[in-house]
């Protein structure tokens, strides 16, 4: 288009965005045509001066991420018309509508056409996170489309974006409502209450990515003392209370973690619940809790966010679930996950077989588990399935 700066690949390297992989690596370029900002809209050629796409430029190892692959203008109505889609999606799938449930992802990234951006829907308030500058600076216009397309359902939008872009930029914003202002935070997951805090907690408040891996922990916890490592808001500790557990313990290091799990399990259950909640390093707690629990969640922070720490991550998965198979009683459930995107589920699975075989015990791969619908993975882009889980039974 008229006015937009271009970007000219070199030669052979045109392969990536003509089967639709939706980021342009910076050693891919020749040529720029044009003053560039970070965050800038660019189109990109071919060195055959061939429009190949359309995307957000930031300098780094991902030189653009791609929203288009036809030549347009990314004005408010191409952003409606973005968002929508993606609402459809999951108005199609039965997240949206759901009377159990009314939190869920409404943009995942390069799942849904728009890499660098994620909108998370908590019963009214839309929280955006940006992870790219361009995503960003398109605020307002998403924003917009935000309203018109929930209307009076839509309370707040929320915009979480300092800490997850770079220092340079994020140094100069601040959090904060784009609209409105809601102080509810309250939400309704499979028939559960959880009470959510988007402006201090992790991420965008909530971890929606395991809400089917919560249910299913449901389906192995009646009569079942559980282990909930790595708790966070204590979805999982509710799930298994829901269930029937005799007795759930839910650890975190993080003081604050633990007060969300308090609130959560009052919410549901009032001062009756057989819940002990633990502030607590997991790996020391695993060590001293050897032979107590029937069922266990280990879902840790990534361990890895980039490739060079990758074998160190991978010692650490080894490790700790060395640890939970090692201590959980015989005939066990381990519900254990990764979410790091640069351990892919091979490595995963290398990583608890390698903590199966120095712990001797028979182990049996009861499911593998990944990210719900409402997270998609665009079939050009398998790098956005970075939720991987495996259900172990140790005998």
């Amino acid at each position: 288009m008229s006015g937009i700066p271009k970007i000219i690949l070199g030669s052979g390297k045109d392969q990536s965005p003509r089967r639709f992989h939706p980021w342009i690596f910076s050693g891919a370029i020749s040529k720029i045509s044009g003053e560039l900002a970070d965050g800038d809209v660019v189109e990109v050629y071919s060195n055959k001066n061939e429009y190949l796409c359309t995307g957000h430029y930031q300098k780094g190892s991902i030189a653009v991420r791609i929203f288009s692959f036809e030549q347009m203008e990314p004005d408010a109505a191409f952003w409606k018309g973005k968002i929508e889609k993606a609402y459809n999606y999951r108005k199609a799938i039965g997240i949206i509508g759901n009377d159990n449930t009314n939190v869920y992802r409404l943009v995942y990234g390069e799942g849904d056409g728009m890499p660098g951006l994620v909108i998370d829907f908590y019963n009214g308030t839309a929280v955006l996170q940006a992870h790219s500058i361009g995503m960003h600076r398109e605020k307002e216009k998403i924003t917009q489309a935000l309203q018109e397309i929930y209307g009076a359902s839509l309370k707040a939008v929320y915009d979480k974006s300092k800490e997850s872009l770079s220092d340079r930029y994020g140094e100069k914003i601040m959090n904060g409502y784009l609209f409105g202002d809601d102080k509810e935070k309250q939400v309704l997951e499979n028939g559960n209450k959880i009470r959510v805090d988007w402006e201090e907690g992790q991420k965008t408040g909530f971890f929606i990515d395991q809400r089917e891996n919560r249910k299913l922990v449901g389906q192995y916890a009646k009569n079942k003392k559980v282990l909930d490592c790595f708790c966070y808001a204590g979805g999982f500790s509710v799930y298994a209370l829901k269930a029937g557990a005799t007795e759930v313990h839910s650890v975190d290091s993080s003081k604050a973690a633990m007060k969300l799990t308090d609130d959560n399990i009052r919410l549901n259950f009032g001062e009756s619940a057989k819940q002990t909640s633990h502030v607590a390093d997991a790996f020391d707690f695993l060590k001293d809790h050897q032979n107590e629990y029937d069922v266990m969640i280990i879902d840790p922070p990534a361990f890895a966010k980039h490739r060079d720490a990758r074998h160190q991550a991978m010692m650490g998965y080894k490790r700790l679930n060395a640890l939970a198979i090692q201590g959980i009683k015989p005939g066990g459930i381990i519900f254990t996950f990764s979410c790091s995107q640069v351990v892919d589920k091979y490595l995963f699975h290398g990583a608890i077989t390698a903590a199966a075989i120095e712990t001797g015990r028979t182990v049996r791969i009861l499911q593998y588990l990944s990210q719900p619908a409402d997270h998609p993975i665009s079939i050009y882009h398998p790098e956005g399935e970075y939720l991987k889980g495996m259900v172990l039974f140790v005998e």
